[in-house]
């Protein structure tokens, strides 16, 4: 199908406006012209009456009022709309509740069914039970479970149609098993578990067994869905799919070690069976948070694109870790004075803030740009210079000089050294910086959108960001956090046809993640990571230069405080292959030994492996 006209303004006044056109073209006898214009009337409204009174006029007039509806491929959504209803008049239930479903399953929120011959309860004696169990199925392929509130009015007509189909037919599992998978899907709990019982006492199934695990498994019955997940079993010995199923239960019980023991058993005979393994490794990453477990899922996903349930594990688990899923909030100084300012009842027109040293030129842009009426002022300088590439301060990793820089400094200011970029690179950001990634592969891909544009551009964004679509003080932070990530994902992109090791991509995501400290740092380690979880051959290089990037800032943290330092540990964890030492020191970073102070604290890093990383400490050239 291809979609409905888009417009502007309230769907109701644009379905009217349609309307109205189909009443001059009807008067003027051109009835194709007016069937165009109705059907586009029930894609602005399907449930508005004037609409279907009006296609009533006008099938009424026409011998051949199907053919005023096409539904050849691909066929318009109003068309196949208006002809369902106008198959619905001539008694043609079954063809019509299809074209209804088909509709739906290509826009699952839209409210479809909810007109008077899809609502009458006689509806249900038209239809076979069968039937209507075919197109339920074919429903229940495309909605997600459970159902979005705000597309549950949609479905409702349906839930009720077979409910008075159960009602009807008490004894037929197939319309009670699919009354319980669809009002299970709608949180009415009770519900699902009463037809799904009632489905496996009248012909117990595989199926049947199933949907009351599932009820019971939402009411958080565990025993009673492990029993039920059992019996389903007695049907289908080895049924991967229940396995995993009973696996995912039994974790999220907190029986977690049961659960991987029934993956593992499916991994045996299958070792990249396409639910059991998506499942092992989420589990075994919630196990030990070893980030090669979701690299193993990622390597599966690139490789088996279509496996649905292993988008959703990578997805789930990625979005509880940060930088594989949502990006990390600030915490320097200057931000939490803003969210203060900007929290207090009476917000003052201006003044002066100091800082005792130089913090990430970033936060201080989005302090600027949320309160331009304040000034601020820089105390002092530490040691080591966080204004300096890191090359100049610790030279024992893999980079030696830097060649780009975004920011240059006159004593404590910090100034763009790079040009404002164009509009319409401006545009694209500002486009793509609303959105977030389900996890990093998809952040990878998304971010080819950006692959056209000028590094220029790209390099141009980072110091000058576009304002938010919507102008509010409070997001600058978390805004020019979001246009730096995507604008060194799109430089990740940059001349893809180089070969990786003397690219260009990566000579510029090197410079800007070992240049002045600054959130691009982040941002730009963040663009290499990425590159490692697409492309296997770099994995070994991006270790080393995200893993000597968080040694580099291990060793600032000794003498002074280094506001980047958690964000880069869990970079650093986010990274494949990384060193197990280096992933270690991270790991102490976010959660020291109890007891225990962190690295930058007691001025001591602790782990032995420190003194063979890093022979020896340089200190202002000495």
């Amino acid at each position: 199908m291809t979609p409905a006209p888009e417009g502007m303004g309230d769907r109701r006044m644009e379905a009217e406006g349609e309307l109205s056109m189909a009443r001059l073209a009807l008067d003027d006898g051109e009835r194709q012209h007016a069937a165009e214009h109705i059907a586009n009337a029930l894609v602005c409204d399907p449930t508005l009456p004037d609409a279907h009174e009006l296609l009533t006029v006008l099938t009424a007039r026409s011998k051949d009022r199907l053919d005023l509806f096409p539904v050849e491929q691909p066929a318009f959504l109003g068309a196949v709309v208006a002809r369902a209803h106008v198959l619905a008049a001539d008694g043609e239930h079954d063809e019509a509740l299809g074209l209804l479903v088909s509709a739906q399953c290509h826009q699952p929120a839209g409210r479809w069914a909810d007109v008077p011959w899809v609502l009458d309860g006689a509806l249900a004696t038209r239809v076979p039970p069968d039937d209507l169990c075919a197109l339920a199925a074919r429903l229940l392929r495309v909605l997600p479970d459970p159902i979005p509130r705000d597309m549950r009015p949609g479905v409702q007509p349906y839930l009720s149609l077979v409910r008075n189909s159960a009602g009807l037919w008490p004894e037929h599992a197939g319309i009670l098993w699919v009354t319980s998978v669809l009002s299970r899907r709608m949180e009415l709990w009770d519900e699902a578990l009463d037809t799904a019982l009632r489905s496996e006492k009248a012909a117990p199934s595989l199926q049947a067994s199933v949907a009351v695990a599932y009820a019971y498994r939402s009411m958080k019955r565990w025993a009673e869905a492990e029993r039920a997940f059992l019996r389903a079993l007695e049907h289908d010995p080895g049924n991967a799919a229940v396995e995993t199923d009973i696996a995912e239960l039994l974790a999220t019980s907190g029986r977690a070690e049961d659960g991987l023991v029934w993956v593992e058993r499916v991994l045996e005979r299958e070792p990249h069976q396409e639910n059991a393994f998506p499942t092992a490794c989420g589990m075994r990453f919630a196990r030990d948070g070893d980030v090669r477990h979701l690299i193993d899922l990622a390597d599966h996903l690139r490789e088996h694109p279509d496996n649905s349930h292993a988008e959703g594990v990578l997805t789930s688990w990625s979005q509880r870790r940060f930088w594989l899923g949502p990006v990390p909030a600030p915490s320097e100084s200057v931000v939490n004075v803003l969210s203060q300012v900007l929290e207090a009842e009476e917000k003052p027109s201006g003044g002066t803030l100091t800082v005792s040293a130089p913090e990430p030129p970033s936060a201080l842009l989005a302090f600027k740009r949320s309160l331009a009426d304040f000034t601020l002022t820089i105390d002092g300088v530490p040691d080591p210079d966080p204004r300096s590439p890191v090359p100049d301060v610790f030279a024992a990793g893999p980079v030696r000089s830097i060649g780009r820089r975004v920011w240059d400094y006159e004593g404590t200011e910090a100034r763009p050294s790079a040009a404002p970029p164009s509009p319409e690179a401006a545009r694209a950001l500002q486009d793509i910086a609303q959105e977030g990634w389900p996890h990093l592969l998809a952040a990878y891909d998304h971010a080819v959108r950006l692959s056209g544009l000028p590094l220029d551009d790209l390099l141009g964004v980072l110091v000058h960001p576009p304002a938010p679509l919507k102008d509010d003080a409070a997001t600058w932070p978390e805004w020019i956090r979001s246009v730096q990530a995507w604008a060194c994902l799109g430089i990740a992109h940059h001349r893809a046809d180089q070969p990786w090791a003397a690219s260009d991509r990566r000579a510029v995501l090197i410079d800007l993640a070992y240049g002045p400290e600054d959130w691009v740092t982040e941002t730009a380690l963040l663009g290499l990571v990425a590159t490692a979880w697409v492309t296997p051959d770099t994995r070994a290089d991006v270790a080393e230069l995200v893993g000597w990037r968080f040694i580099a800032a291990m060793e600032a943290s000794r003498t002074r405080p280094v506001t980047l330092l958690e964000s880069l540990a869990l970079l650093t964890l986010a990274t494949p292959e990384m060193n197990p030492d280096v992933r270690a020191l991270a790991s102490r970073v976010l959660t020291p030994d109890d007891g225990d102070e962190p690295p930058r604290a007691t001025g001591e890093i602790k782990p032995r492996w420190w003194r063979r990383v890093v022979p020896r400490r340089r200190r202002g050239g000495s």
